[in-house]
């Protein structure tokens, strides 16, 4: 990451370094590329086997040197992670990580088997949200399955669980000499996820939100304010909205606001859209609104070019461990090809560029071309003459 430029910003020891993305797809498609992929059978109307997206790929951009080894998604995000050493990664795993074939007929289904959740743990990633439209895409085995295979690697899940108790808790990430990260998930029904998908008692489903009234604020304040300690970096990730659009609901943008006033959420890790959305900084408090796919298996499919989708970002938030607030956002772009993370033409960095500097603008903030290549946010602080909005 650049150098702040401000002489009073704290150093790397006194910020916690978080990693965030939006949708990580790694089932269909992706799990047939890698050594042990589940059988390839869909139920879909627009391809009947998850191979067939493998040739869309391929047809678009070049042959996939399949089997891959679990680093090769990732790709550059590799190095670029190895560069900014997060202090913690959590990202909105979009997938089931099971073998059933109990599968939901909802349209689209996303697994990937088991012996390929090496991927995950290739990029050391600490926390997986679970709350979203595709966890139980193939039943309440399938969603058993995935949290075993995670707990099997040591990897935290938020959001979804064996009992309500377990999808509404919060993952925990210790931070060696730095405190805590909790991480409390919630799955909107505004996102496609069906209201019966609630854990109930002792029956799994996810934390489902359903809805952005004061009464779920209340409640996610209270919830918040038993399980923090003094020095908690909190996080809050919603997946929530529609997959296409750059419009901001305005009971969304509500709620992340209460979240920051009443719950004394750090973070808002939105997701759900198909690409980057508005970014705003309330009260020094970061506001992901939509952070856009990360890894799919979209290649070759068209319909929505208008929107990039591409084109992905890696969000590398610094927050102080004094206060909480938002002290830097660096952002990494990235472009998908051959189910692969690459770095993009200076083109495609300049027009991902100007479309988040546009889409910010309304809300307080602003982005830019950094020196080192990533897209730094810029906004008023709060506290400073004039500084305070939103």
């Amino acid at each position: 990451m650049s150098a702040e430029c401000d002489r009073d910003a704290p150093s790397r020891a006194q910020v916690v370094r978080i990693f965030l993305c939006g949708d990580v797809m790694t089932g269909r498609g992706i799990d047939q590329i890698l050594r042990h992929p589940c059988e390839p059978r869909l139920y879909e109307s627009y391809v009947q086997l998850a191979t067939d997206y493998v040739q869309l790929a391929e047809q678009a951009h070049g042959a996939i040197p399949a089997p891959v080894d679990d680093a090769y998604i990732w790709g550059a995000a590799g190095n670029a992670l190895a560069r900014a050493q997060p202090d913690a990664r959590i990202i909105n795993l979009e997938t089931s990580i099971t073998r059933s074939d109990d599968y939901v007929p909802k349209g689209i289904n996303y697994r990937m088997s088991p012996e390929n959740a090496g991927v995950l743990a290739a990029a050391r990633i600490d926390c997986c949200v679970l709350a979203n439209n595709h966890v139980l895409d193939w039943g309440h085995a399938g969603l058993i399955d995935t949290l075993a295979t995670l707990e099997g690697f040591g990897i935290k899940t938020a959001g979804a669980g064996r009992s309500a108790g377990q999808a509404s808790a919060p993952a925990v990430l210790d931070i060696p000499g730095k405190g805590r990260v909790l991480v409390f998930a919630f799955a909107s029904p505004t996102s496609g996820v069906p209201r019966d998908w609630a854990a109930r008692g002792d029956a799994a489903g996810v934390n489902l939100l359903a809805d952005f009234s004061d009464a779920s604020v209340a409640r996610i304040a209270e919830k918040i304010a038993r399980a923090r300690q003094p020095g908690d970096v909190v996080v809050a990730s919603i997946h929530w909205g529609a997959n296409w659009g750059y419009a901001i609901a305005s009971e969304q943008r509500g709620f992340a606001h209460k979240l920051v006033d009443r719950a004394g959420v750090s973070i808002v890790h939105g997701h759900s859209s198909h690409h980057p959305k508005a970014i705003e900084v309330y009260r020094d408090r970061l506001i992901l609104y939509g952070c856009g796919d990360f890894i799919d298996d979209y290649e070759g499919i068209t319909g929505y070019e208008e929107f990039r989708d591409d084109l992905v970002l890696m969000h590398v938030a610094d927050i102080a461990r004094a206060g909480a607030e938002l002290v830097a956002l660096h952002m990494v772009p990235l472009q998908i090809r051959r189910f692969r993370l690459v770095v993009p033409s200076r083109d495609d960095v300049d027009w991902l560029c100007q479309t988040l500097d546009r889409e910010c603008r309304p809300f307080g903030a602003r982005v830019a071309l950094a020196a080192d290549g990533t897209l730094a946010l810029s906004w008023a602080r709060a506290g400073r003459a004039g500084a305070e909005h939103g």
